[in-house]
C-alpha cells in the first residue's frame, strides 16, 4: 500500500492561550444559502426583511462575522471537496465535481480531510448530513464489485444497504449520520455508520418514483431510484437535528472534546418544511417554501445551540456556520422581495458574486474579536484555522490552499485574508481570480486542460462596482489592458503550475 503523504506535527512555537481542554468545534456547511437568506446580513443593506434568522443572528452579534467570504465554487459537489481538503477544487481529480452517491470519491487514502486533522488533534469525530463526495456500493449481483453505473437512467443494480468506502468513517470520522446525496439525489436512504437506517419498523428497500413522492407532497429534484420505502423529504431536517443534538448530549460528558461537521439539507431542493420543529411552527409561516426551509434550517442551529448550553459547553466551542454556494435566485422567491445574494448579481451556480459569496460566521465566547471583517477568506479556511487552534501544523502537500484565520479572529494588528482568490463557478464553466478589488471572470472550455483553453470574459472592480453591472464591464478598456494580462497570466501560472497558495 502506498505510504500516506498526511504529516501532522505538534508546532513547537509559542501560540496563543487557550482553555485548559481543548474547545469542542461544530462547523455547520449550509446548503445553498446566500448571504442575503441570513437576516443579520441583509439587515446590512436593507430593513425589508422576509424570513428573520434570529437564531443565527443571535451567534452573529457575539461573534466575527465575515463580510468578504467565499465558497471555493458556486455548486455543491467541488466546494465540498474543496472544504473538506483545504485543497482548491482544481486540484481534485473531478474539478467539476462528483454528483452522483455511487461515483468514485474525490477523496484519496493519504489525503488530509477535517475528519483525519480532528481525530489526529484527540477529538471525537462526528460526520451528519449531506455527503455528496461519492462513495462505494456492491453491485447487487457481484457482492465483490463495486457499482458504477449511467446516471441517465434510474440506477437499480446497486446494493444501498451499506456504503464500503469513500465514505466519512474512512476519512477520520468516528461516527457518521449520512445522507449520500442530502434530499436531492439517490439513494434516498439514511445511513448510520455506514449500515442503512431503516427510517421506520416496515421499512424496506423500494423504488422511489416520481409518482410516489408526489403522493407526500415532494417533487423530486433528481432522479428516481432506489430507496427507503418510508423516505419522506419533509422529516429529513428534525431526524438529522435529533441526531446533531443527542449527539452533543452524549459528549458533554466525554474526556476529549468533540468535532462535528454538520451539513444540513436545507435549503436544497426539494422544499419540503416539516411543519413544526422544536414547538415553531414552520411549513406556511413565510411568503414561500423556500424561505421555510430558511426558518427551519435557523430553528436547527438554536437547537444546536441550546444543546450546548444546557450542557455547560456553549463557551468552550467553536461554532462555524458557513453555507457550500450562493442562495437561490428562483423566480417565486424573487417575486416575494427576497433577495438571497443581497447586494450582489446572480446566484448558485453563477460566477457572479452572488454564486459564491457566502456567510461565514465564527463564534467562540470569550477568546475570539466580536465584530465584523471585510477580509476576503475562502471556505476551505476551515482546515489551517482549526489546525492552528489545535496545535498542529499541516504537510506543505496538503491543504495548499487553506489560510489560518486566527490572526483575524484573534484581532491580531494588522492580520489579513488571502491576497487574491481563486473561485469557481458552474454549469457554465467559468472561473474567476479577485486581487485588489478587480475580479477577472475567465471562460474554461469543455477539457478545461491548459491556460490554451481559457479566455478572459469580464473585469469588474468590486470596490465601485459590488453588484457587477455589465455596464462596468472594464475587460475591452485601453486602460485596463495590463491589468486583464496580469490576472490572467496569474490565474494560469498559479493553477497550471499546481503551486501553493495557503498562508499558515
Amino acid at each position: 500500500m502506498k505510504k500516506t503523504l498526511i504529516t501532522l506535527l505538534v508546532i513547537l512555537i509559542a501560540i496563543p492561550s487557550f482553555s485548559k481542554k481543548k474547545p469542542n468545534v461544530i462547523v455547520v456547511l449550509a446548503d445553498d444559502v446566500g448571504t442575503g437568506d441570513i437576516s443579520f446580513y441583509r439587515k446590512k443593506h436593507s430593513q425589508d426583511i422576509k424570513v428573520e434568522t434570529p437564531n443565527l443572528d443571535k451567534i452573529a452579534s457575539q461573534a466575527m462575522v465575515f463580510t468578504n467570504a467565499h465558497s471555493p465554487a458556486a455548486l455543491c459537489a467541488p466546494s465540498r471537496y474543496a472544504i473538506m481538503t483545504g485543497n482548491s477544487c482544481y486540484r481534485s481529480d473531478y474539478p467539476w465535481g462528483v454528483w452522483g452517491a455511487y461515483e468514485k470519491s474525490p477523496l484519496k487514502e493519504d489525503q488530509l480531510t477535517l475528519g483525519k486533522l480532528m481525530k489526529e488533534a484527540g477529538y471525537n469525530t462526528a460526520f451528519f448530513g449531506k455527503w455528496h463526495l461519492g462513495g462505494d456500493y456492491r453491485r447487487k449481483d457481484n457482492p465483490e464489485k463495486i457499482y458504477r453505473g449511467p446516471r441517465w437512467k434510474p440506477e437499480l443494480e446497486v446494493d444501498i444497504t451499506e456504503v464500503i468506502g469513500g465514505d466519512p468513517l474512512s476519512n477520520g470520522f468516528d461516527y457518521s449520520f449520512m445522507y449520500p446525496a442530502g434530499i436531492q439525489d439517490v439513494p434516498y436512504a439514511v445511513y448510520e455508520n455506514n449500515k442503512w437506517m431503516p427510517l421506520a419498523d416496515d421499512s424496506e428497500i423500494t423504488f422511489i418514483s416520481k409518482e410516489n413522492m408526489l403522493k407526500k407532497d415532494v417533487k423530486l429534484d433528481k432522479s428516481e431510484g432506489l430507496g427507503d420505502s418510508n423516505w419522506d423529504a419533509h422529516n429529513m431536517g428534525p431526524l438529522l437535528v435529533a441526531k446533531g443534538v443527542n449527539y452533543i448530549n452524549e459528549q458533554a460528558s466525554e474526556k476529549n472534546p468533540f468535532f462535528m461537521y454538520y451539513c444540513s439539507q436545507a435549503v436544497h431542493l426539494p422544499h419540503t418544511p416539516p411543519d413544526s420543529l422544536n414547538g415553531i411552527a414552520i411549513k406556511g409561516t413565510t411568503p414561500s417554501h423556500h424561505l421555510d426551509m430558511i426558518k427551519e434550517m435557523d430553528v436547527q442551529m438554536g437547537m444546536l445551540v441550546d444543546a450546548l448550553k444546557e450542557n455547560g459547553e456553549y463557551d468552550n466551542t467553536i461554532f462555524i456556520f458557513t453555507s457550500d454556494n450562493g442562495g437561490l435566485t428562483f423566480k417565486e422567491t424573487m417575486e416575494t422581495g427576497h433577495r438571497p445574494s443581497n447586494i450582489y448579481r446572480g446566484g448558485k451556480n453563477q460566477i457572479h458574486e452572488g454564486g459564491h459569496r457566502v456567510p461565514f460566521i465564527v463564534s467562540w465566547p470569550n477568546e475570539i474579536k466580536k465584530g465584523s471583517s471585510d477580509e476576503p477568506i475562502l471556505g476551505l479556511d476551515i482546515m489551517s484555522t482549526l489546525a492552528h487552534i489545535s496545535d498542529l501544523t499541516i504537510a506543505e502537500n496538503q491543504a495548499m490552499d487553506s489560510h489560518n484565520l486566527w490572526p483575524i479572529l484573534n484581532g491580531s494588528k494588522n492580520a489579513k485574508g488571502h491576497p487574491y482568490l481563486m473561485v469557481q463557478g458552474g454549469t457554465a464553466k467559468e472561473v474567476a481570480i479577485i486581487e485588489d478589488g478587480w475580479k477577472l471572470i475567465i471562460q474554461i472550455d469543455k477539457k478545461d486542460k491548459t491556460d490554451n483553453t481559457r479566455t478572459p470574459k469580464a473585469l469588474f472592480n468590486l470596490i465601485n462596482n459590488p453588484g457587477e453591472k455589465q455596464d462596468q464591464n472594464k475587460l475591452n478598456d485601453p486602460e485596463q489592458k495590463g491589468r486583464v494580462k496580469k490576472l490572467f497570466d496569474k490565474y494560469n501560472r498559479l493553477r497550471d503550475g499546481k503551486e501553493v497558495t495557503a498562508k499558515r
